[in-house]
């Protein structure tokens, strides 16, 4: 089963078999039913791979990311598969066999920067930056340009033809697959009575200052955009929509931060564990809880506390 296309911060391929996947609606699973997810916050891909790998009910499908450079890799794995390809074994050839690794590395850097080429090359050397860049992180400065340093990894291989080739025959398994680059809300145009789910895991709210940033891109995700969230979640929920979104639990780090109770409320605020995937610092990879707020009722056993549905749940 392929689970990702990218490394990506904040990518959910560990948790979505034991503890996301499991509380999508039924409905995703019946293959009578006829669905439109949408993934809202798309990512390094391992939500909505998941959903065309195990949601028969799914019959439309629809891609957003604010980052142009994922939404243009997505289109070239549907409709521009072999010239990604060609592209891919170019960049990892050369760099393999460069005797400056590192001057290669930021020669390709400056080009993803400053040089628009064409997409299925400007989506190769945004793989080839995932995997060689340090961390397997995006990060953009303030002028829109990536900036991450080298890792000093001196033989890559880039990308899996397996997985890759899965991807492609997964994205045009659908009648119907929709690429969009833009803010979340954009999304809403997609959202019809009854039979729409959509998925949101927006850059997380930070548990201190200095826990991480909040964005791969330019733009800041801060508190108001949180709540510009929240209140978009709920216009969704009056169409009907059924609704997930995934998030930080402040109360790791504060036990009186309420933010997510006051901005969701009425809704299922469900506290799942998990595991911390980047950071910086090795002891801060370990387990911590997260949220999951649904609109919906689930199907595992909950227990009520204070108006938030906790579920704890192991990998």
């Amino acid at each position: 089963m392929i689970k990702n296309i990218l490394k990506w911060q904040g990518g959910k391929s560990s948790l979505l078999l034991n503890i996301i996947g499991p509380r999508f609606p039924l409905e995703m699973k019946d293959p009578a039913s006829d669905i439109t997810f949408i993934d809202a916050f798309a990512g390094g891909g391992s939500v909505f791979l998941y959903v065309l790998q195990n949601c028969p009910g799914v019959k439309r499908l629809v891609i957003n990311d604010y980052n142009k450079h994922l939404i243009n890799l997505y289109y070239c794995i549907k409709n521009d598969f072999q010239n990604l390809l060609i592209n891919l074994d170019l960049i990892q050839t050369q760099y393999n066999s460069s005797p400056n690794k590192e001057g290669f590395y930021n020669d390709v850097k400056n080009q993803f920067n400053y040089f628009v080429t064409s997409p299925s090359d400007m989506a190769a050397k945004l793989m080839f930056l995932n995997r060689v860049g340090f961390n397997g992180i995006y990060r953009e400065n303030g002028l829109g340009l990536y900036n991450v340093p080298w890792s000093k990894k001196e033989t890559v291989s880039i990308y899996s033809m397996e997985s890759l080739s899965e991807a492609n025959r997964l994205l045009n398994s659908l009648d119907k697959v929709v690429l969009c680059c833009g803010d979340f809300q954009k999304t809403g145009y997609f959202v019809t009575q009854n039979n729409t789910f959509v998925y949101f895991d927006p850059p997380y709210r930070p548990l201190s200052i200095t826990s991480g940033f909040t964005s791969y891109t330019k733009e800041d995700f801060n508190d108001e955009n949180q709540k510009e969230l929240a209140d978009f979640y709920k216009e969704l929920d009056l169409k009907n929509a059924k609704l997930m979104l995934s998030n930080s639990n402040p109360k790791n780090t504060n036990k009186e931060d309420n933010f997510f109770e006051d901005i969701y409320k009425g809704f299922n605020i469900n506290e799942v564990s998990a595991k911390r995937m980047i950071n910086s610092k090795a002891q801060g990879r370990g387990e911590i809880s997260e949220l999951l707020i649904t609109n919906y009722k689930e199907n595992n056993e909950c227990i009520q506390e204070n108006s938030i549905l906790k579920m704890v749940v192991s990998n």
